[in-house]
């Protein structure tokens, strides 16, 4: 009797589980969510890093971001240039050969920048924030307290002398360290851009030198230099087209604060205001020419008889 409950036992639970696999075989097919084929294969030309750089939650969103359309294939700031081009030929479609970008901060304060108290809170700039807008007496400089720093995943961004640098050569230009800086002092620039104002304070000259001994006092000598139109000091704070910036460095030796790197040595600001100079004295002995060869065509004007 209890061999025979046994096997009636077994029977049953063979064949509920036959009707089960049968009924999850069939939900299977009738619930199943087709997936294009190219998903994986993007997916595999994305480097893993799962950094969320890109807007997408890891590298299986922004594969699948890719493939509906929603992302270019470019959309990898870790793969760079080398994902976007086999991401495009599983595409079928041309890559955008846009240019690398890096990020940078454009401040000079740190150490420069005068404490307006010494902060001991939460080491955390958006918990700094909350405490008179931070422990500076810049309003709009670096605190130092390296929120970037906790949000980067490839060890990019570093505190020195009190405010956040970039490694250019490890930065993959992910955007966190963007978003985690509640002054808006980090952007995404061209990596062939070699110059940066560094100082995002909107004071007027003098207010601005009160709170940072390397402020910008948009004294408009960097714009005056240029060449190419490619900087202009907008809200009392110079500011750089990278589109027209050619490198020339011109302007970084006229700033009189050095606000604007690369930083010019002893010597090269020398031989600039040297030049400067020359260039002045040329323009007014020009000048002066002319004034006097317009007076000299003026005179025989003035002493010819009125009879004639």
């Amino acid at each position: 009797m209890d061999t025979m409950n046994i096997v009636s036992a077994v029977l049953v639970l063979f064949v509920m589980g036959v009707v089960f696999a049968l009924l999850l075989g069939i939900a299977a097919r009738v619930f199943a969510v087709e997936v294009d084929e190219r998903v994986p294969l993007v997916r595999d030309c994305l480097p893993g890093a799962n950094c969320g750089g890109c807007g997408y939650p890891g590298c299986d969103g922004l594969a699948a971001a890719i493939v509906e359309g929603k992302a270019p294939v470019n959309g990898c700031p870790v793969g760079g240039a080398a994902a976007a081009v086999k991401i495009a030929e599983v595409m079928g479609v041309e890559a955008d050969t846009a240019e690398p970008k890096v990020a940078h901060v454009h401040c000079n304060g740190g150490c420069n920048a005068i404490d307006k108290a010494k902060y001991e809170g939460l080491q955390d700039c958006n918990a700094a924030m909350r405490v008179a807008n931070g422990p500076k007496e810049c309003a709009f400089g670096c605190m130092g307290l390296g929120s970037c720093v906790k949000e980067c995943a490839f060890d990019a961004i570093h505190i020195v002398d009190g405010k956040a640098v970039v490694d250019a050569e490890k930065c993959v230009a992910c955007g966190k360290c963007v978003a985690a800086c509640p002054k808006k002092l980090i952007d995404l620039v061209p990596k062939s851009k070699k110059v940066h104002v560094n100082c995002m304070n909107h004071d007027k000259g003098a207010q601005a030198m009160k709170v940072c001994t390397n402020a910008c006092i948009g004294c408009m000598k960097c714009e005056k230099t240029c060449k190419f139109d490619a900087i202009h000091v907008v809200n009392n704070v110079a500011v750089i087209d990278y589109d027209k910036c050619k490198n020339c460095k011109m302007c970084t030796k006229a700033c009189p604060k050095n606000a604007i790197e690369p930083i010019p040595t002893k010597e090269e600001k020398e031989k600039f205001d040297a030049m400067m100079k020359a260039q002045a004295e040329k323009a007014r002995a020009a000048a002066q020419a002319a004034a006097e060869a317009k007076a000299a065509e003026a005179a025989p004007a003035a002493e010819a008889p009125k009879g004639e």
